[in-house]
């Protein structure tokens, strides 16, 4: 029997956030087939399953850079959790050192890795647009948006456990105010000056996560400018795990905004190509 193509890959997640991640400076998956074999290698029941797909590539002008694709083949611009991952294993494989930088499309991201631990500092934080009220089959949500390299809309709620996350953020994600490109959906409740629970809807996956980095750092931020919190924010995710933000504020303005929390590698494995569905 002729042996397999097969690829090693590694298992990441940041909060619950997963991620399959590899060593592609070699480049042997062709531009073309990328979104497709990101599709292949997420699907939950087929393939390795997984929120994304992260191909660690050589870069001109930073320590590496990233592909990164969501589970339904859409290339993102950024990801907090997943960046995270991708520099903590960049370490791990001596592509980098620890402190180091990745070139990502929402432009150079600065990271520090520390053990599990990696703070990374974000970039394209701005375009806030409050009091956004969003007309849905049976009621009204009322959000905050921004991008934090990418876009997202910050509900605050009440009930956190009660919120139909997946309908009503489905809903939101593609409603004609944030078309052509869609948003990412979080709600949130403030738990006080320092600290807040969010559940999010992400765009690309089509569902609710565990986590979402820039998710987190979008509803600090918002919660900021409400004046509701003040930094560093604890953030609760869904999975369990707390993200923490730190950031500068310069009246409507932010800066030094950064976002902490555990990289944890679950396992490495090979993959079959050839027998992926």
């Amino acid at each position: 029997m002729d042996n397999p193509r097969t690829i090693s890959f590694y298992k990441m997640h940041g909060g619950g956030n997963d991620f399959v991640l590899m060593d592609h400076r070699r480049g042997f998956i062709p531009e073309a087939e990328q979104p497709r074999f990101a599709r292949r290698v997420c699907a939950r029941k087929v393939g390795v399953g997984a929120d994304g797909l992260i191909l660690l590539e050589n870069s001109d002008t930073a320590d590496f850079r990233w592909r990164f694709y969501n589970a339904d083949g859409s290339e993102a611009e950024m990801c907090g959790n997943g960046g995270r991952c991708a520099a903590r294993l960049a370490v791990i494989l001596e592509m980098a050192p620890p402190k180091l930088n990745f070139e990502t499309l929402a432009g150079i991201i600065h990271a520090e890795v520390a053990g599990h631990q990696v703070q990374l500092l974000l970039t394209g934080v701005g375009d806030f647009r409050p009091e956004q009220h969003i007309p849905l089959n049976d009621t009204v949500l009322t959000g905050h948006f921004l991008k934090v390299g990418v876009p997202h809309l910050v509900a605050p709620v009440d009930d956190l456990e009660q919120v139909p996350v997946a309908s009503w953020g489905r809903a939101v994600r593609f409603h004609p105010m944030f078309q052509p490109g869609g948003t990412n959906v979080n709600f949130v409740r403030f738990q006080g000056p320092h600290a807040l629970k969010i559940r999010t809807y992400e765009r690309g996956v089509e569902d609710e996560t565990l986590a979402c980095g820039t998710g987190a750092v979008a509803a600090a931020l918002a919660a900021a400018r409400l004046g509701k919190a003040a930094s560093p924010v604890s953030v609760h995710t869904r999975g369990g795990e707390t993200l923490t933000i730190h950031f500068q504020r310069q009246e409507n303005a932010f800066t030094d905004v950064y976002l902490e929390g555990r990289a944890l590698i679950v396992f490495q494995g090979e993959l079959w190509v050839d027998e992926l569905i």
